[in-house]
């Protein structure tokens, strides 16, 4: 039989009307003739609760019961729904990480897949069994421990799950009806997509559109796994949501296909760097050993009197998360004391948003940056700090620009037409 996977997230089955709600989006899916996998998350707020419940206990808790406690709400889901789908006279049993065995790593909190072994599954389908329901989020460790994925886990189930049984597609229901050139909440304007390189909805991913998590679509992207984004509270056919595919399964794309934004961003500037071989090492191993997240870097070279040294300077500036802005100031504080680095002043600026323009079409296209930069002139809108890949251009700006830098852009690309 053909093979599907089902994604619910948390808000698809925050209670359990909308659990009998997604039961019937799988009894359709069953109906059309094929066996299905869903991956189901904890009940919407319900991790956060474990959470808690961990932090209340114990402050330096054990990671290993950390997983335990907070991969519990998965269960709860997989069995309710397994329940409704029974009381619906379809075959169908819950499945636990470590009953498939999903067999992960032993990074508890960070786990990253190492193989699901198909043969549990696959028995039951050969008995009769139309649904199986999986708790996402969690695996096995070769210790026999519980393990979690991390936040967005249950989207990683669910691509990781479609590769290994080789789905048909991944339907990844929430509460959007589909990925959008941007945030509608900003630009009325914003289209819904029908389809989406791989790619592109990394970068979108990973620039801060909040719609598929990061890790998932790179496994989808390594392993041709066809994703489709669609709403769990609409009614939905085969042409439903927005596809996200391989790049030439889309006939012809735009220059540029969507605009992402970062609203908590911070600059930091390492000013009077000594300009050296190594300098950068100096800076970011620091950074990394501190678990800080750098994301656009610039350099800039002068010169001038370095404290008893005359030569090369730099003036070194890198963008983090702002929650991460104490942290780098530590790294740095920490390596200037140790002598790994010498600098004059750490300059942070905690009041910068993150904009991007991303599109495949821009391979094949020139002067995309010139008209992005013209559209923001024309907003009196100054650029701070700039960073660009073979899709992508990303801008530092101030924050509270953010939100007329996007419609621009928006209406710069002409997004609202398809």
């Amino acid at each position: 039989m053909p093979l599907l996977v089902m994604k619910f997230g948390g808000t698809s089955v925050a209670d359990l009307s909308r659990i009998a709600n997604a039961a019937k989006k799988v009894q359709a899916e069953v109906a059309r003739g094929y066996d299905v996998i869903v991956i189901v998350s904890a009940m919407s707020g319900e991790t956060n609760k474990m959470v808690g419940y961990v932090e209340g206990t114990s402050k330096l808790y054990d990671a290993r019961e950390y997983d335990a406690v907070v991969s519990s709400g998965e269960n709860v889901t997989a069995g309710l729904m397994a329940l409704r789908l029974q009381e619906m006279d379809i075959p169908a049993r819950s499945w636990q990480g470590w009953q498939v065995p999903i067999n992960t790593t032993s990074a508890h909190g960070s786990a990253r897949f190492i193989d699901i072994p198909r043969a549990n599954i696959d028995a039951k389908f050969a008995e009769g069994f139309k649904v199986a329901v999986v708790a996402g989020f969690q695996g096995l460790s070769a210790e026999g421990r519980i393990t979690t994925l991390g936040r967005g886990g249950s989207d990683t189930t669910a691509v990781a799950f479609a590769a290994a049984f080789g789905a048909e597609r991944c339907d990844i229901y929430t509460d959007v009806d589909g990925v959008y050139t941007t945030d509608p909440r900003i630009a009325s304007k914003a289209r819904k997509l029908d389809r989406i390189a791989f790619e592109e909805m990394l970068e979108l991913a990973s620039l801060g559109a909040k719609v598929l998590q990061t890790r998932s679509v790179e496994l989808a992207m390594r392993y041709k796994v066809r994703l489709r984004v669609l709403s769990s509270f609409e009614d939905t056919d085969e042409n439903s949501g927005t596809l996200v595919c391989d790049e030439d399964e889309i006939m012809e794309s735009k220059v540029v296909s969507g605009v992402a934004y970062s609203r908590d961003e911070a600059k930091m500037t390492l000013v009077t760097v000594e300009d050296r071989p190594g300098v950068a090492s100096a800076i970011f191993g620091p950074l990394a050993d501190a678990g800080v997240n750098v994301d656009m870097i610039v350099q800039n070279i002068s010169e001038k009197n370095y404290g008893t040294h005359t030569g090369a300077v730099t003036d070194m500036t890198f963008s983090v998360p702002v929650n991460q802005v104490a942290r780098a100031q530590k790294a740095m504080e920490e390596a200037r004391a140790a002598g790994i680095i010498m600098y004059d002043e750490l300059i942070s600026d905690t009041d910068v948003a993150k904009v991007s323009v991303v599109g495949i079409g821009m391979r094949s296209q020139v002067g995309v940056a010139a008209r992005m930069f013209k559209a923001l002139a024309a907003e009196n809108i100054n650029i701070k700090v700039i960073a660009t890949s073979e899709i992508k251009i990303s801008v530092l700006i101030d924050r509270k620009y953010m939100e007329l830098a996007v419609q621009a852009l928006h209406d710069c690309f002409e997004l609202d037409k398809a």
